[in-house]
């Protein structure tokens, strides 16, 4: 799935402050929030549910990598 490549891209070529000040695309962003709208309103199909579930396994990864970067830049790497 291209949004796992995108986060997998950056965590490995990206400095501890690169990845602290990390922020999905505004295409991404877009992606979700049409999806959390529906999601409230409409109901997703099958499909757009795993597409919201990926997105969310992702903030979590990224969450996680950004905790673990401002680990290292609080004790100077």
């Amino acid at each position: 799935m291209r949004a796992y490549e995108e986060v997998a891209e950056f965590i490995a070529t990206r400095s501890p402050r690169e990845v602290a000040e990390f922020k999905p695309s505004a295409e991404a962003r877009r992606q979700v929030g049409e999806l959390l709208r529906r999601e409230k309103t409409t109901g997703l199909t099958e499909s757009e549910r795993r597409e919201l579930d990926h997105y969310e396994d992702l903030e979590l990864l990224m969450n996680l990598a950004k905790a673990r970067a401002h680990q290292l830049l609080a004790h100077g790497q």
